[in-house]
Formats: C-alpha cells, structure tokens, sequence
C-alpha cells in the first residue's frame, strides 16, 4: 500500500510534466550534456589523451563495475542524457498513445530524418530511418534491381554474416553467380586494394559489390573511396556497409563515393538500440526497389524503400540527442581518442609470446576496433576458452570472432567510458594468459 500512496502522490507532478510535452514541439537540444567542459585546446591527437576532458566525458555514462567492458561493438551504451531523453520519451509516448501516434510523430519523424541528413552530409531525401544497418542493407541489397541473370555479386571474408546472407540469397531471387573472396592477412591498405583489384578483374561479369568500411571481425577500416571508385570504373555498384563506422570514424557520406551505403545509430552514435539509416545517392533511387511494393509513399520517395511498420516511437525521437552530443564531443575528437585507446593496448602487447595482432598500425587503417589470435589458437573451442579466462579470471569482458579466412580471433572494443586503468588489465591479463614476463 505504501507503494502505491507514493506512486499516487508523485503522479499529479508527472502528469503534469507530460502534459505540458502533449503541445510542444520535438525539442533538439543544442547541449546534449550540461556541465560538459570546453574540449582540449592544441591538436586533435594532443587532446586525445587529455585526461580532466575525457573523465568528465565518462562521467556522462553508468556502466557496470563488475567487469571491464572491451566489447563495445555489439552496440553503444546511452550516455546518460541520451538514457534520460529516451525515458522522456517513452513516458510521453505512453501517455499520449495514439493521439501523439496519429497527430505529431510523423513531423516529429521528419525533423529526426532532417538531423541526422545533416549530421551525415546527406539530403534528407536521400536517407530513410530504419530498425538498423541489418534492416537498411538487406533493403539495399535485396532491393538492388539492377542484376540480371548470369550477373556477378561479389563480397569477401571480413563482412558481416547477415550481409553475406543476403548477397547469398541474390543466386535464387536474382540468377546471379555469387563469388566471395579472402581479405589478405595481416592486411595493409596497398595489399586490400590489390586483393579487391584482383577479384574485380578475376569476375568480369560482377555487377554488384558489398564493401564493409570497418570489418566487425578486425576492425580494418577499408580504403572505400577508392575501391568504390575502382569498381566504377568496372560498371560495378558498391553497397557499402557503415554499420560500424559512423560515430568511430570522422567522415561524411559524401567521402564513401559510393551511392548506396546503411547506416546504424545504436552503436558508435549511441541512441536507443533499434534505429539505423539506409542511404540512397538522389539520383540513383530507381536502381532499389520498393520494399514489397510499398504503396504508403510514392515511388519517387526512398521511405517507400522501407516498410517497417509501428516503430517504437521513442527510439527515434531520442536520436537527436544522442546526434547533439556525438556532435558536442566532435567527431575527430572521438576518433582520435579511440584510436589512442587503441594503440595504448596494441602497443604494449606486440611483443607478448605468441599474439597476433590482426589489425594494422597503419595510419588510417584502424578506429577503436582491434583483433587478435594467440598462435595456433583458431578453433571456435580455443577462442572461447579465452574469452571465458578474460573475463572470469581477469574480469575483462572480450568477444569470439569467427568467419576471417585464417581462423577465428578475439576483439577488443574500447568506448568512450574506457580509460587507459581499464586497458591496464587487459594488458596484465594477456601477460598472464601468454606467459609473458612484464617489466
């Protein structure tokens, strides 16, 4: 009973709070963090280490302190004003319901498609919101009407398993041949681009290619300007996979050069999980079907493109959030203090017996993500093995990646709430598990 007393002494402020939401606008707010400092004064790469700046941006997390959390690429934890827009949200949403449902969230939509257009350096034309990169590059792919009968489709190692899937189904609801090649190991940008050279030239009748621009497996960020680029000059499309690259990585869409690229928001940009993006240069949407002939929008409209159905509203009203302060901390701020994070470990465990780093120190070629493989480890069995001693033993929390041509290989995923105390015990523990003497 006193439960409920206190629930109902608290509801009137509640609602009272919610009510005044029912009439006012979607609310972009301009700081995502109050009380954030102003970011490092020098250089990019000077600031990356600055450690007043970047505890305070650890400060805007709440994460767990049972374990080190080294696996960040499965998807972004919300800082905690993005955590509290979207309980914002959610409150407003179910005490709305259907009245916001039928009167607000399509231009409450739009304004969400608008920001992130211009975060990304795209028209808002140009993009359509969706469940995630899954969702948006099955579309893409799937949708990709170009193909005829006899036709190549082409992909390699290091993509992602869904996206492999749905090049794969191109053989039956397409005709075409699907070729998959391997991405040399260790990889360096000269060797990818030969490899995807190669493979072009090896497939003349490939008209389609999947190009992943930071691999999930490795963390490779491939050179995708200038294989798009190559591949164009073959009469050959890219679909470009950006699942894990926007919000790591500092770009524009533009910069890809590819003109059908999918994007995710719940990983490096940090929103809710369950939204993404795909992306369709304007004049190029008639090359990807209607998604099941959708008939809500007109065809010249790339929302026709995406049929998903009731969303959670929520969700993608709280994407602006998490865009205002991706934007607030700065994209090359946060790529180079990621890959300072990156190297901070790296370094220190080059030399250790046996450990194979995957992923190169070639400038341009990394982000946050790095892999490794102890020596004649490439087993499913042995890798989990690792996994469970790093984070049983050490509390260091790892992941199995399977599907690199050479045998599978652990990744290591830093974030924005990582410092360098936490890279220390990964460090320790590898010491540990490799038999390595440390000074």
């Amino acid at each position: 009973m006193q439960l409920i007393k206190t629930i109902s002494a608290d509801r009137r402020l509640v609602l009272k709070g919610l009510a005044a939401a029912a009439v006012a606008p979607l609310a972009v707010p301009a700081m995502a963090a109050e009380g954030l400092p102003a970011q490092p004064t020098g250089s990019v790469a000077a600031a990356a280490t600055d450690k007043a700046y970047w505890a305070a941006v650890k400060g805007l997390y709440a994460v767990t302190p049972d374990v080190v959390n080294l696996e960040n690429g499965y998807w972004g934890i919300m800082a905690e004003p993005v955590r509290h827009e979207f309980i914002r949200q959610s409150d407003m949403v179910n005490y709305q319901n259907t009245y916001y449902a039928r009167l607000r969230a399509g231009t409450d939509f739009e304004a969400v498609r608008a920001k992130v257009a211009e975060a990304v350096g795209a028209l808002p034309e140009e993009i359509a919101l969706t469940r995630g990169a899954t969702e948006a590059l099955q579309l893409l792919i799937g949708g990709y009407n170009r193909l005829k009968p006899g036709d190549g489709v082409l992909y390699a190692d290091l993509d992602y398993d869904s996206m492999q899937y749905a090049m794969n189904a191109l053989k039956a609801r397409r005709g075409v041949d699907v070729v998959k090649f391997d991405v040399p190991e260790p990889a360096t940008r000269q060797a990818v681009l030969d490899a995807y050279a190669r493979a072009i030239e090896a497939n003349p009748k490939t008209r389609l290619l999947l190009l992943t621009h930071v691999s999930h497996r490795t963390g490779f960020v491939m050179p995708v300007a200038e294989i798009a680029r190559m591949a164009k000059t073959k009469g050959v499309d890219t679909i470009v996979d950006a699942a894990h690259s926007w919000g790591q990585i500092d770009f524009r869409v533009s910069e890809l050069e590819a003109d059908f690229v999918g994007f995710n928001l719940h990983k490096w940009i940090g929103a809710p999980l369950g939204v993404g993006f795909l992306y369709i240069r304007k004049d190029r949407l008639a090359a990807i079907d209607r998604d099941m002939g959708d008939e809500d929008f007109p065809e010249s409209d790339i929302r026709s493109r995406v049929h998903t159905g009731t969303v959670n509203f929520a969700t993608v009203l709280t994407v602006p959030t998490a865009v205002a302060l991706h934007q607030e901390i700065g994209a090359a701020a946060k790529q180079a203090r990621l890959r300072h994070l990156r190297d901070y470990w790296v370094s220190r465990v080059r030399g250790f017996k046996d450990i194979e780093i995957l992923t190169p120190d070639e400038v341009g070629s990394y982000g946050a993500i790095t892999s490794f493989r102890l020596a004649g480890k490439t087993g499913k069995v042995d890798n989990e093995a690792i996994v469970a001693k790093l984070r049983d033993s050490h509390k260091v929390m790892t992941v199995r990646r399977a599907g690199v041509a050479k045998g599978q290989c652990i990744r290591v995923t830093p974030a924005l709430f990582t410092d360098e105390t936490d890279l220390d015990r990964l460090v320790e523990a590898l010491a540990v598990i490799t038999g390595t003497k440390t000074g």
